[in-house]
Order: C-alpha cells, then structure tokens, then sequence
C-alpha cells in the first residue's frame, strides 16, 4: 500500500508521518509520499523531515518521496492533512467562514487532480472542515473512498472519557460519537455499553450523568463550556482552566477537550494522527472493521442525503455499508440537526451537476 501525507509538514503531518512508520503499517516495498506546498516553509522542510524520518526509521521504512503539487501525488491512499487552521492564540481574530473558503480551493486542487489518476485511490479526510473535504473529495471520486475521520477521534475521545468516569479501560467501553465533527457532535447515549455493568447499572449511571439533559441543548453546552474553559485559558489561569474542564461530563469533556489542548499546547497531533492510523490499519488489512466516519450519503441511513458522521463498515477500498442502529428519540432529531447544519455552511460549495 502506497500512502501520500498532502500537509505532511505540519503539526499533525509530522506526528502522522512518525506514527505511521513507527507503527510499521508500511514495508520497504512501499512508498511514503509526503506532499508540501509551493511556496511555503514546507517546500524548504521537506528534505529535512525525509532525512530525519529515514534516520529513525531506516531499518524497514518504506520509500519516502516529497512533492509539492497535486500532480505528484500517485498513492493508493491519501490522507489529507493540509489546510488553514485555528490560530493557536486563543484571543486572536478568526474568520470560520475563511478557514471554510481557503480550504475548499485545497482539497479542490487535490481532488481534480487525483480525479484523473491512473488508479483508484482512497483519501481520508482530517483536514477541518472535515465534512466540506468528505464533500469535495466524494463529488470527484467514488464516495465510497472518501471518509473522514473526525467522527472517528471523536468516539475514541468518547471512550476514553467514559472509560474513566466508569474506572475502566478504554477497551472496555463501546460507545459512538456521529454527527458533525464540531459543535453538532452527537454522543449516542443510546448505544452505550460498558464492560461488567448490567443494564440496569449502566442506565442508572448514565441517568445520573445526564441529569435530564437531552441532545437538543447539548450544542449549546458545549459553546458555553467551551466559553468558561477558554475564558480561563484567556486570563492565564490554567490550572483553574483545567479544573473547570475535567468536572465537565464526559460527553462535554469530549467537545471541550481539543480546545483546551490546542489553545495550550499547540495542537492535538498526537491523537488527530492516532485516529488515521486506526483507519490506515483497517484499509491495509482488508479486514471488515465498524468506525464512525464522516462520509457522503445518498439515501443508505433513512433516506438522508449529504455529509454526515455514521457507523460504516471498512474494508480495505472504503467504506462498503452504514450500520443500522435503533437510535433514541432525541439522537434521531440531533442527527438531523446536524445533517441540515453541515448542509447550510457547505451547501454553496457544491460542486455543480454535469449535464
């Protein structure tokens, strides 16, 4: 399997390119390609992180190529990773809508030029905004091959979280996150099992959790604990920040949490690339694997149309078929909010239909 890294010289870039080698997902025969921008620091960083990475990893690393134009790119899979982000300043000026505008014209660039390749090609989305890459990508290539996996570090997020507030391992707990990879995330408290609880002790400990809430406020806590934890950030209180953060409930700790981190720490590389590593080791297996994922819709998940996060079957092309879940009432009308949220800030994007 070769795989190319568009946006490998930045901060999750770099931390992929080190978790997949290290990972070993990839032998000598393969090619590692690790796509820059022209014009940017990366084109001067390029030869320095190839080198660097060889250094490490050279006794079975695979072909490590560099590039800098959408046409280099000729790799079974490719990762996106490149694109503006949120400033690291938490008080600095930031305009959504650019961030959507600036990359759209990124992953446009790629997903033409991987249109016309000579081989099928699968490209996993962790760009932001996840849903508008999943959109781009899907309307020039077999959508079927196009995923994104914010949906997917969100749940690992999920479990983590979940896991720790039932004293548990992570392994443990089964639990999804859908919906969009932002504010309209939906934690599926409906699908929540955990190992060595019952029924009933799993329903009485979530009843407690949730306190009555339902989904339908759920994106509103989330922009106020969101708030009241960067408000801290803001005023350098940190510690009193993370405190704030961690008596959160697990589901808002899971919203709230890749703020804080990027805000304090610079990003979150770490586990942004951990969650592109699971869906790599499930391509190159061939293995059929359930994930969550962003992906584009026409009609599988009760008729519903667009770019939303769902629980997909994985195989080692893409995405094959959506689970069927019973979902709760208010996970039902959280679904849909989403579905018609990712639809109104990325519906002017769309591609026009060919005649």
């Amino acid at each position: 399997m070769d795989v190319a890294i568009v946006g490998a010289f930045g901060a999750v870039g770099r931390e992929f390119s080190a978790q997949i080698l290290s990972a070993k997902l990839l032998d000598s025969t393969c090619r590692l390609q690790l796509v820059g921008h022209r014009g940017h620091s990366s084109e001067r960083e390029m030869y320095g992180l190839r080198s660097d990475l060889a250094d490490a990893f050279i006794d079975d690393a695979p072909v490590i190529e560099v590039g800098v134009e959408p046409e280099f790119v000729d790799a079974d899979v490719v990762v996106m990773l490149a694109g503006m982000t949120i400033p690291r300043t938490v008080d600095a000026p930031f305009d959504r809508s650019q961030l959507a505008a600036t990359n759209h014209e990124i992953f446009r660039s790629y997903a033409e030029a991987l249109e016309t390749a000579d081989r099928e090609v699968t490209v996993v989305v962790q760009s932001n905004p996840v849903e508008l890459g999943v959109q781009v990508f899907a309307e020039h290539l077999d959508r079927h091959r196009v995923l994104g996996a914010g949906a997917w570090n969100d749940t690992l997020r999920f479990r983590r979280e979940l896991a720790r507030e039932f004293g548990v391992q992570r392994a443990d707990v089964s639990a999804v996150m859908l919906g969009e990879h932002g504010t309209n995330l939906m934690p599926l408290w409906s699908q929540v099992r955990v190992r060595g609880f019952s029924a009933p002790q799993l329903a009485e400990a979530i009843g407690a959790i949730r306190s009555g809430r339902d989904l339908a406020a759920f994106p509103d806590e989330v922009l106020e604990a969101r708030a009241a934890v960067l408000d801290l950030v803001v005023a350098g209180d940190i510690p009193m920040a993370y405190a704030v953060l961690e008596a959160l409930s697990p589901d808002l700790r899971t919203a709230v949490k890749p703020f804080f981190i990027h805000f304090t720490s610079g990003s979150t590389q770490m586990a942004t690339a951990h969650a592109v590593i699971d869906v790599l080791e499930a391509l190159r297996t061939g293995d059929r694997r359930v994930i969550s994922a962003q992906v584009s819709l026409a009609g599988e998940w009760a008729d519903r149309h667009g770019v939303v996060g769902a629980q997909v079957v994985l195989d080692g092309q893409g995405w094959t078929s959506l689970v069927d879940m019973d979902l709760a009432g208010d996970e039902e009308i959280a679904l849909h909010e989403a579905v018609t949220s990712i639809s109104e800030q990325y519906g002017q994007y769309q591609r026009p239909s060919r005649a």
